[in-house]
């Protein structure tokens, strides 16, 4: 898998969009385009693909309860989807072992992995408090691409 996640991640390097895929309720799917990128899991260190979402986001009502999702980078003609259990860390969602307070740093360091860089952090700290910004953290059960 270490492969797989170096083809996500030299995609995600190219243009850090990625379509982040979840299932409503009645099974039908609900498709939005996030920033994303490839990092260490702030809990157990295993390599996982992440991006962040705005608290009131739909999507995080159908990652709370059916606990997967999957993510698709392309560029060019050239594409991977990475597919598996979520964890979140937020506001509105604890993650075992994970203290609340190293939630700023969580969300700087997932968006940098997406290529993203702020000249103001504090400002950037408190915008992300403010809309109850919540880490999305995916491990790489499943990576599909045609690379």
């Amino acid at each position: 898998m270490p492969d797989d996640l170096d083809h996500v991640r030299r995609l995600a390097g190219e243009d850090s969009l990625a379509v982040a895929a979840t299932t409503r309720r009645d099974g039908t799917v609900h498709a939005s385009l996030v920033n994303a990128g490839v990092l260490a899991h702030p809990t157990t260190g295993r390599q996982c693909v992440a991006f962040v979402a705005v608290g009131g986001a739909v999507k995080l009502q159908h990652l709370r309860r059916s606990g997967r999702a999957c993510l698709t980078f392309r560029h060019g003609l050239d594409w991977a989807s990475v597919e598996g259990p979520v964890d979140l860390a937020g506001p509105a969602d604890s993650l075992d072992g994970f203290a609340a307070e190293r939630l700023p740093r969580l969300l700087r360091d997932i968006f940098t992995a997406a290529g993203g860089t702020h000249e103001d952090w504090d400002t950037y700290d408190r915008v992300m408090a403010e809309e109850g910004r919540t880490a999305v953290l995916i491990d790489p059960a499943r990576i599909t691409s045609n690379g």
